[in-house]
């Protein structure tokens, strides 16, 4: 238990640093390139990143795959927030950008929010899955940037920059829950549609 909540953490720290360089960068193109370092260091070193490990839900489901993702996103929240903390006290230009981000975020309807965080989903899921089955960042490098450019939203990242804001509320709250929902629907859709051209005898 204890072993998962560090592998989310960790991989929450690595989002933290992802996100503190895009928060830094006044060109939002380098910022949002450097940003794939995050997760190509988290799949190198497979550490539990929810956004990750949803993806893979369709495919094996049993008590072990969701103790990891439960788990796994309680240390990513854990290490977003401690992170966003210390940002906020060692580079304080950050929070005030960070809260006009955030600001910004919150005046999304639900349905806006739901769909970005789908759009990210399914990237995150093409990302993931190239690196592990070829071994290749180029996935990475390119995904992350087309999300990030793109205005969509990721569940993970988005609890650092809250985090780093100062931002606390409800509609915060709610806010992160409906881009988990939405990295969700978007990062099982692959894979569940490929369930379902398979015949019988290949899905067991």
């Amino acid at each position: 238990m204890v072993r998962k909540i560090i592998s989310g953490l960790i991989a929450g720290i690595l989002i933290a640093l992802g996100g503190g360089v895009f928060l830094a960068c006044e060109n939002r193109y380098v910022g949002a390139v450097l940003f794939s370092v995050a997760l190509l260091c988290i799949c190198m070193k497979q550490y539990a990143l929810y956004t990750g490990k949803i993806c893979y839900i369709p495919e094996k489901h049993g008590k072990e795959q969701f103790s990891v993702l439960l788990l796994g996103l309680l240390g990513n929240l854990i290490g977003t927030y401690v992170c966003g903390q210390l940002v906020r006290m060692g580079l304080p230009a950050l929070e005030q950008t960070a809260f006009t981000i955030c600001s910004a975020k919150l005046e999304q309807t639900f349905l806006q929010t739901l769909i970005r965080g789908f759009f990210c989903g399914l990237l995150i899921y093409l990302a993931v899955d190239i690196y592990a089955k070829h071994k290749t960042p180029v996935g990475i490098i390119f995904c992350i940037p087309v999300f990030i450019l793109s205005g969509y939203e990721h569940s993970i990242a988005d609890m650092f920059y809250f985090a780093t804001s100062g931002i606390v509320s409800l509609k915060a709250c709610g806010f992160i829950w409906t881009v988990i929902l939405g990295n969700s629907i978007g990062g099982m859709l692959i894979p569940a549609l490929g369930l379902i051209g398979q015949k019988p005898d290949q899905q067991s």
